[in-house]
């Protein structure tokens, strides 16, 4: 599953990746690899993302697409 941390941390306070590793303070580069998916958040972090950007887990999600199977 992708993160899509940069679009949520826009859409919901307008913050860049930069602004948002400033406000967890953490490495900027921990960040950029999770918005990459070079690397997923600890659930520690991923419930520490969901308070500072106010939103659900889901919402930092891309839905994968549904594949059909053929029969």
């Amino acid at each position: 599953m992708k993160i899509k941390l940069k679009e949520v941390a826009q859409q919901l306070k307008a913050w860049s990746l930069y602004r948002l590793a400033k406000e967890m303070s953490l490495p900027q580069q921990t960040v950029y690899s999770w918005a990459s998916g070079r690397t997923q958040p600890s659930y520690e972090n991923m419930d520490r993302l969901c308070d500072i950007l106010d939103c659900a887990v889901g919402d930092l999600f891309e839905a994968e697409p549904v594949q059909q199977k053929l029969f």
